[in-house]
């Protein structure tokens, strides 16, 4: 398991509320398998009144490699808190 750097820019694009494919350290990302909801998990904000909610995803790039991201949606953008390949 390899730990990547998470410092880059993230937009993620949806289909009915689900990812599907993602914008990140200037590549683009194809969700390659059925997104997991990541719920009431380290994210939670129980200060404002709810809790955060992430998705756990494999995403493939244009030349075919693989990662597993989770990422979660902040106030106003989301981020990538870990990869996994």
């Amino acid at each position: 398991m390899t730990a990547i750097d998470v410092g880059h820019e993230v937009t993620i694009w949806m289909v009915d509320d689900i990812p599907a494919r993602m914008f990140f350290g200037g590549q683009r990302w194809i969700v390659t398998d059925s997104p997991t909801r990541l719920r009431d998990s380290i994210w939670s904000a129980a200060e404002r009144g709810r809790g955060l909610y992430g998705w756990r995803f494999q995403g493939t790039n244009d030349s075919g490699d693989a990662f597993v991201f989770d990422v979660f949606r902040g106030d106003a953008s989301w981020h990538v808190h870990r990869t996994y390949d």
